[in-house]
């Protein structure tokens, strides 16, 4: 009889890990898929949609400012030096927050813009997304988690900014940058050399 139960256990938990791996294996978005679309306030209080965005690259970065390796990329000029060479080619930068309320990273709209504008960044928009529903949607893991969708809505690289997993600013330096390297492949019409890696940095705060 134990051992029956014994087996029944096995097979049981065998069936759960079976279904676990199933669903994470659908959670986030499918290179060279339509990438999910979204309806997200930015911190101005206007709707964004990806679908408004339909005929241009989008670029979507995940963020944390209190994140040691958001601060990296900030502090160093990297990610604003990045925004500004892409919205000025007419390409959509959208930084999103997921952090839950009462979690690290998460801002109240004033404090979203106050921040933007003390960084100096230039995103086309900073979405708020205190639920989680679009970070989950993406599968966003970490901040910054970096995502290209072409002007057709297809997503073209999921993944880290650089080959640098570090905190250090002196790290930005001499990194071999993949979302530089992805949008030049793109806009060139090459094929893109690394379209997903792992992401590095802190984890996002969902509820």
């Amino acid at each position: 009889m134990k051992q029956l139960i014994y087996t029944l256990s096995l097979m049981l938990i065998g069936f759960l890990l079976i279904n676990m791996t199933a669903d994470r294996a659908v959670v986030g978005p499918v290179i060279g898929e339509r990438a999910p679309d979204f309806e997200v306030a930015d911190a101005y209080g206007n709707v964004h949609s990806l679908s408004d965005f339909e005929g241009s690259y989008v670029i979507l970065e995940w963020l944390n400012h209190d994140c040691p390796f958001v601060r990296k990329h900030y502090d160093a000029g990297n990610m604003q030096r990045l925004q500004e060479k892409y919205t000025e080619m007419g390409v959509v930068w959208l930084s999103v927050i997921s952090s839950a309320p009462g979690t690290q990273g998460h801002l109240e709209p004033e404090a979203a813009r106050a921040i933007t504008a003390e960084k100096n960044a230039g995103p086309t928009a900073v979405l708020l997304d205190p639920d989680g529903t679009m970070g989950r949607s993406y599968d966003a893991r970490v901040t910054p988690h970096m995502y290209i969708i072409s002007p057709d809505g297809t997503l073209e690289f999921n993944g880290a900014i650089d080959d640098r997993p570090t905190a250090r600013i002196g790290d930005v330096e001499g990194a071999h940058n993949f979302v530089e390297a992805a949008m030049s492949s793109l806009m060139n019409g090459e094929e893109v050399a690394v379209r997903i890696n792992t992401p590095y940095g802190c984890t996002v705060k969902y509820e």
